[in-house]
């Protein structure tokens, strides 16, 4: 009969990862449902074996084990996946949501594992009702930086595109100047960062730059 249970925990670990890992591949991020399924599994498991699986060392002289050793190199040890999914692009890191949410998912597991049911259900709802409402409200509190290449005639184009971003209330974090790569266009090519509520819009950024006649617009990022 015992081994019904594990099977209904191990069942029950993949369900709830696989709902997590859902949620995260649907906003396009680094670790997805199989990655997210894996680790409940995996820790799901490592729980049982950790407090079930020695029961007939018990029996013998001498012999005594802690039951949480096993669930504790979990921790540590999912700490390596998270760090897998956390990446430095254009100065800017991403994936440290993915990151506690695979570390989220590796408790939910080992909850799973130890026949705690209950508390990774209500642990998984809280992980998606969490993030459904950052998903929703975060964009109208929060500021995201952005990077705007773009070609100017000359620093004087340059410090009234400063000027106006300022007037916008746009917070210009920094700016970099130098030759374009073409020999005899002349031109400076400026990468610009700047910092912006989330929700704004970028088209309101690149109209500004298109009123002046002087600047081709490049890349937004």
């Amino acid at each position: 009969m015992e081994w019904k249970i594990f099977i209904v925990r191990l069942l029950l670990a993949t369900l709830l990862g696989s709902i997590i890992g859902f949620e995260r591949e649907y906003h396009a991020k680094e670790a997805g449902v199989r990655t997210h399924l894996l680790v409940a599994l995996g820790s799901c498991l490592f729980m049982i074996l950790s407090v079930y699986g020695f029961d007939f060392m018990l029996d013998r002289d001498h012999v005594s084990f802690d039951p949480s050793r096993i669930a504790s190199q979990v921790v540590t040890g999912i700490g390596f996946i998270g760090a897998g999914t956390i990446i430095l692009q254009k100065q800017m890191v991403r994936g440290l949501t993915t990151a506690a949410g695979l570390w989220v998912t590796a408790a939910i597991g080992l909850a799973c594992g130890n026949g705690m049911y209950l508390i990774a259900v209500v642990t998984t709802a809280i992980v998606l009702i969490s993030l459904g409402l950052i998903n929703v409200y975060l964009p109208y509190i929060s500021q995201k930086e952005r990077r705007i290449t773009f070609l100017a005639e000359d620093y004087a184009v340059m410090a009234e595109i400063l000027n106006q971003l300022r007037q916008e209330k746009i917070t210009v974090l920094n700016y970099e100047m130098h030759k374009s790569a073409e020999e005899n266009d002349g031109k400076m090519l400026v990468t610009l960062e700047i910092r912006m509520k989330r929700y704004d819009n970028v088209k309101g950024i690149t109209s500004i730059l298109k009123n002046f006649e002087k600047v081709e617009l490049v890349q937004v990022s």
